[in-house]
């Protein structure tokens, strides 16, 4: 069991709130999560880690596309690229696709896409690739306090 799945359950616990933990084959992509999951696209909450002038975690649904020039503009900087698996391991203690979509775990900004939240619940990978949570958005907004933004392609 990985230490990140670890602190995110004893997180959850701690806010009291409800969540599912679902064990499923391991998954590289987005469409392969919601497919063992059982679960739409959309409802998949997405986590990307960027390099800006620091690095920050940003979320949106598993459907959609990060819109780089948004993100820019957001932070006000040229700066943009994402994390290279290097630095995705050393920052996150994840590797690629299984990084849980709170970056206060790793001391990480969390910019949250505005249309995640269409959604009642969100389903997400839990610090490796064979572990999926699935809670209410609702709580997950709270818990979190995030920046909320349009941050995806139109």
């Amino acid at each position: 069991m990985s230490k990140i799945f670890e602190k995110l359950i004893d997180l959850l616990l701690e806010k009291r709130v409800d969540f599912e933990v679902m064990a499923h084959q391991p998954v590289e992509t987005s469409e392969q999560a919601a497919l063992v999951r059982g679960t739409s696209l959309e409802s998949g909450a997405k986590a990307i880690v960027a390099k800006l002038d620091d690095f920050v975690m940003l979320v949106l649904p598993s459907n959609l596309k990060l819109d780089s020039s948004k993100i820019k503009k957001l932070f006000k900087t040229k700066n943009f690229r994402f994390a290279d698996d290097d630095e995705l391991l050393k920052l996150t203690g994840c590797k690629k696709g299984a990084v849980p979509p709170f970056g206060m775990l790793f001391g990480l900004e969390t910019v949250v896409d505005e249309k995640l939240l269409d959604q009642k619940e969100i389903n997400f990978n839990a610090g490796a690739n064979d572990k999926s949570i699935k809670m209410n958005t609702k709580d997950y907004v709270k818990i979190l306090k995030p920046k909320i933004e349009k941050i995806s392609q139109d």
